[in-house]
């Protein structure tokens, strides 16, 4: 596999991508939380870690399971210090107190993270897909506020395009995996579709609220809900334009609706077999899906027996799940082949860059001889007219395009493959470009700007760190098995 670094010998340029983080699994919630970034100083955060030494180009991704640090940076080694030190200062958090929860990784190792990330597979629910728009905004912002370049500029829309053919090509969102959406998948095997349905949610906790979203997204035609508390069922009906209701109205309702979920803290059933056998007399055969996720169990077991009625606990709902998370397994050992040749593929690109400048050297080089050499024979002829000074300047531009024709065209093909950079440093050695590439390094960073390369960011002398920040730097981070 291709190590992504690139070495340019104008100069020896070496960059990397490395990403800097925490997450749900290296870090509880009271840690994660004192390092969210607010949606609105995310631009200013931006700006400071682009100012942050042997920073290029960077973007950052924050969401609640997670806060990483994306950064193409020219100095690997003191990479980890220069991030550190940043979130130090953002968050005003000591690093000893964080760095325990950081993990860290390199080049291909960073790369396949961001691959993984953006495809759902490192996220808490396996193949969520909600991950991927939080990847995708996170690089037009950055991008917006010119904080990446060509490297992440090409990344990223290679990771978002990625990821939405993984979720094409595969099968990994297709199945629940959670027990408030498998309750609302199992509704689905019964009914078909909630379009038309009366859904009675009994509970008002955040496993019910769950469950009312997924089926209120589903179309269904009526939430009700009921709670002890009727206050509380106010305030989550509301925000599913659904029926608030007390207990003992929901009783009452038993005969109206279709589908029955319940996720109450109560003790002993709140719902017997002979409230139900009495509720289906009035309901013409029209069938009755019930769902007790409450531990203790809400409903009465015996009611299963009823005919016309389908009852699922807890249970049930987590072999579906474990089940259907066997399944996207599986379907996530397809999308980490297709990782493995996206990461393939963009150190091919890499390895391409070099190529640029080297050819633009040899172009420049080539056109400087040609154009001396037509000057000592324009000099040495001076009979010659306008007329033929042109066709000679033409026929002799034409001999040296054809001659580097088939050389550029060979190490364009050679610098994409394994030993690329040792072709790319023979063919500058071969046709001896290295004064031309210096040159034009130095060209571009007096200029201040550059459009094949990065100049190299320096470390001003007061800014060194010192033999106690080395020290720390070398302070090894956790590494997260992916």
């Amino acid at each position: 596999m291709l190590i992504v670094d690139m070495k340019i010998k104008a100069g020896e340029l070496t960059m990397h991508i490395v990403v800097v983080g925490l997450n749900y699994r290296t870090a509880p919630v009271e840690v994660r939380e004192r390092f969210s970034f607010a949606e609105k100083d995310l631009p200013q955060a931006l700006q400071e870690l682009k100012r942050t030494t042997s920073v290029l180009e960077g973007v950052i991704i924050a969401t609640c399971n997670r806060t990483e640090i994306y950064v193409v940076v020219d100095r690997l080694q003191m990479c980890g210090y220069y991030v550190r030190s940043f979130m130090e200062k953002w968050f005003g958090v000591p690093r000893e107190e964080f760095t325990k929860h950081l993990y860290m990784y390199e080049n291909e190792d960073a790369i396949r993270h961001l691959f993984r990330v953006a495809c759902g597979l490192d996220s808490m629910v396996l193949g969520e897909t909600q991950i991927l728009g939080q990847v995708r905004s996170a690089f037009l912002l950055s991008q917006s506020h010119h904080v990446t370049g060509k490297w992440f500029n090409t990344l990223f829309k290679q990771a978002i395009t990625l990821s939405k053919r993984a979720h094409s090509e595969t099968a990994i969102g297709e199945s629940a995996v959670s027990v408030s959406y498998a309750a609302v998948e199992l509704g689905k095997r019964v009914f078909g579709s909630f379009t038309d349905k009366r859904v009675l949610i009994l509970g008002a906790g955040k496993m019910s609220e769950l469950t009312a979203k997924h089926l209120s997204g589903g179309g269904a035609k009526e939430v009700i809900v009921a709670n002890r508390t009727f206050g509380r069922a106010q305030e989550l009906a509301s925000k599913f334009d659904g029926t608030p209701c007390t207990m003992r109205e929901a009783m009452q309702r038993l005969s109206d609706v279709d589908i029955l979920i319940s996720s109450t803290g109560a003790e002993g059933y709140i719902i017997t077999s002979s409230q139900v056998a009495q509720s289906m007399k009035s309901r013409q055969d029209r069938p009755l899906f019930m769902i007790d996720i409450a531990v203790p169990r809400d409903i009465e077991p015996a009611i299963s027996e009823l005919p016309n009625v389908f009852l699922y606990d807890i249970d049930d709902l987590e072999g579906i799940v474990e089940s259907n998370l066997e399944m996207r397994r599986e379907e996530a050992v397809k999308i980490e082949q297709m990782i493995e040749e996206e990461i393939a593929a963009y150190g091919k690109w890499l390895q391409t860059l070099g190529v640029k400048p080297v050819i633009r050297a040899l172009q420049e080089k080539s056109s400087t001889i040609h154009q001396n050499t037509l000057d000592s024979l324009f000099n040495k002829l001076p009979e010659l007219d306008e007329h033929q000074r042109k066709v000679i300047r033409r026929l002799t531009k034409s001999i040296v395009n054809q001659m580097m024709h088939d050389p550029i065209n060979r190490i364009k093909e050679l610098a994409g493959e394994e030993h690329g950079s040792d072709a790319l440093n023979m063919f500058t050695h071969i046709f001896a470009l290295e004064e031309q590439l210096e040159v034009m390094a130095e060209g571009h960073n007096e200029s201040g700007a550059s459009q094949e390369m990065y100049a190299i960011q320096d470390i001003p002398p007061e800014t060194e760190p010192s033999q106690e920040q080395e020290v720390q730097s070398k302070i090894p981070l956790v590494q997260v098995s992916v």
